[in-house]
């Protein structure tokens, strides 16, 4: 009980990813580009598959989802990220740290749920073809997404409150642009070995489960591939293996950060890069825009709304 009576740090002082004033533009430039391109991107996706009728598919819906949580995802991080380059002062107060980890942990557990999902789908279209229609239905699609938003939901419950029930009473420097859990529950003033240890088997179990789950189910599509003629081959392992890059830009930062006690390394900012803006960012583009289908939507939605808008004058 005292630890709890102690005075509690008011806002928490971020390192950001440098302090070279040449570099911080350098980033501003970089991921201002990059964050705008994100949101534009993913925001076409969600329109497009939201009013095109013949895009109202499992496997759309789950892309139109993805794109949804890329949208959320990178804006958790990246604007305040954006905000530490312009001003000398990098901070974030109490409330504001513990809601950033909140929707950080909520938005990338559901993504990781969400690729899972969408790797089984795969699984179903291409080795059970004929069962697809009955397996993958909307309405189980729906119950997917919803179970996997659910999932998301109390894994960052359980993450923030085993962050928030520590006491805090200095210091306040945290060593990166964001927070996250095993940064601030490395300034609790009290021995936080036994809730980084529950930290590593929540969060890290959840990555390196759903990595393994995901790994098997394209191992066995490959593996299925022999009975394919060789253009669907082709066509199948060029998707599989671009997917699973992507995969692995984004449970590849999640195992290394989350399967390990708290620790810091230099390269801690570095992958974390590829977690909270380059994989939100690429996602469309791997997943969606190469998609003919997609594309030709996209072309129809832009004739529509050109048409409605000499119409309209």
């Amino acid at each position: 009980m005292e630890g709890v009576n102690r005075t509690r740090v008011d806002e928490f002082i971020f390192l950001g990813l440098t302090d070279n004033p040449i570099l911080e533009t350098v980033f501003l430039v970089t991921f201002s580009v990059t964050y705008v391109l994100t949101l534009l991107g993913n925001l076409l996706i969600v329109v497009t598959v939201a009013s095109t009728p013949r895009l109202h598919t499992p496997m759309y819906f789950f892309l139109g989802n993805l794109s949804l949580i890329d949208i959320c995802h990178s804006s958790v991080t990246v604007p305040k990220m954006l905000e530490g380059f312009l001003s000398e002062s990098k901070s974030i107060s109490f409330d504001g740290c513990v809601a950033q980890l909140f929707f950080l942990h909520l938005f990338a557990c559901s993504e990781i749920f969400l690729l899972t999902v969408m790797a089984y789908d795969r699984y179903v279209a291409i080795c059970v073809p004929l069962r697809y229609p009955t397996v993958m239905t909307v309405k189980v699609s729906v119950q997917l997404v919803s179970a996997l938003w659910l999932g998301g939901a109390i894994h960052s419950l359980v993450q923030t409150f085993l962050t928030i029930r520590l006491p805090y009473c200095g210091p306040n420097v945290i060593d990166n642009y964001f927070c996250d859990v095993p940064q601030v529950i490395g300034l609790a003033c009290t021995d936080t070995y036994l809730t980084g240890m529950l930290i590593v088997s929540n969060s890290g179990a959840i990555s390196l489960f759903c990595f393994l789950a995901l790994s098997a189910s394209y191992a066995v599509i490959l593996a299925s591939l022999r009975r394919q003629s060789a253009e669907g081959r082709r066509k199948a392992l060029s998707t599989c293996s671009v997917h699973f890059v992507m995969v692995v830009f984004l449970f590849g930062p999640c195992i290394f950060l989350y399967t390990r006690p708290h620790s810091t390394y230099a390269a801690d900012k570095v992958v974390s890069i590829f977690y909270t803006v380059i994989t939100p960012w690429l996602n469309p583009l791997i997943y969606t825009l190469r998609n003919e289908e997609v594309k030709k939507s996209m072309r129809q939605l832009r004739k529509r709304r050109v048409f409605i808008l000499r119409s309209c004058f």
